[in-house]
């Protein structure tokens, strides 16, 4: 086969394309992303991590959702692109800084054989705690934090699949995020443990997300239902939030999924 083309990982079923600027001429437009990410016709994917990038680029990584738009900071998406670094050698074992249009993370193998990631993910930032949310007839309660890209945390005590894919896309746009936003249905278990349903802007319901995850915790947190240290359960599987230094530390595994080379009409259609 060659060199592949790309490289797909996953976090808890969260699915990420790694597109190489040093293996594969990809530029990754809107029409391009779509492209890929499409479960029909492309490699099918919830978005594609692109890098790493050249010295004179400002970030290390790019994230881009399948609608086409870009993310500011994943916490899965980060987790999978330390692993791809990992398997180069260029993730040292005491780990190294992973730049992003959201900010800054440090990204580290904590254990090799279990292909497990741990992500220095920030200082959580909240623009209102528990306050009204009106969607429709209903009347939530919601907490809105920042891990460098936005969310917006929803106390729902047993929610579900339906709740989120209901509720998610009419918060998503609502007027009140004129950027859009992420959404998380949060049901805590215990002091260390919660329970959430995601929808991500510019990717729909989602198994899984590390940034979610964070989010989640940071808004129990603040709201003094958990610990410092969480366990956030979701459909996928489980991730470990950790709050150290006012920071979040995002834990969990990776795995590999393919690796292959676009066919040559989608390498016509990408322009490679």
């Amino acid at each position: 086969m060659g060199v592949p083309d790309f490289r797909k990982y996953h976090g808890l079923g969260n699915d990420y394309i790694v597109i190489d600027p040093s293996v594969v001429g990809f530029e990754p437009t809107a029409e391009a992303v779509r492209a890929v990410c499409d479960r029909n016709y492309g490699a099918g994917s919830d978005g594609i991590l692109f890098g790493p990038l050249g010295a004179g680029s400002a970030v290390d990584l790019r994230i881009f959702n399948p609608d086409g738009s870009e993310a500011e900071k994943s916490g899965n998406g980060i987790r999978i692109f330390a692993w791809y670094l990992f398997e180069r050698g260029l993730l040292p074992p005491a780990g190294r800084r992973i730049e992003t249009i959201g900010g800054p993370t440090f990204a580290r193998v904590v254990d090799a054989a279990l292909r497990m990631i741990t992500v220095d993910m920030g200082e959580p930032s909240f623009l209102a705690v528990d306050r009204e949310l009106a969607v429709g007839p209903r009347t939530l309660r919601a907490t809105l934090v920042s891990i460098g890209n936005p969310h917006c945390v929803v106390l729902m005590p047993g929610a579900d699949a339906a709740a989120a894919r209901e509720l998610g896309p009419l918060i998503e746009i609502d007027p009140l995020f004129p950027r859009r936003i992420n959404v998380q249905f949060l049901e805590p278990l215990s002091r260390s443990r919660i329970r959430i349903e995601i929808w991500e802007r510019g990717a729909g319901y989602t198994l899984a997300s590390g940034s979610s995850s964070c989010a989640a915790a940071a808004a129990a947190r603040r709201l003094g239902l958990v610990d410092d240290s969480v366990t956030v359960e979701m459909p996928g599987g489980e991730l470990v939030v950790e709050f150290r230094d006012g920071h979040a530390w995002l834990t969990g595994p990776v795995e590999p999924v393919f690796e292959g080379r676009f066919s040559a009409p989608l390498r016509e259609r990408l322009g490679l």
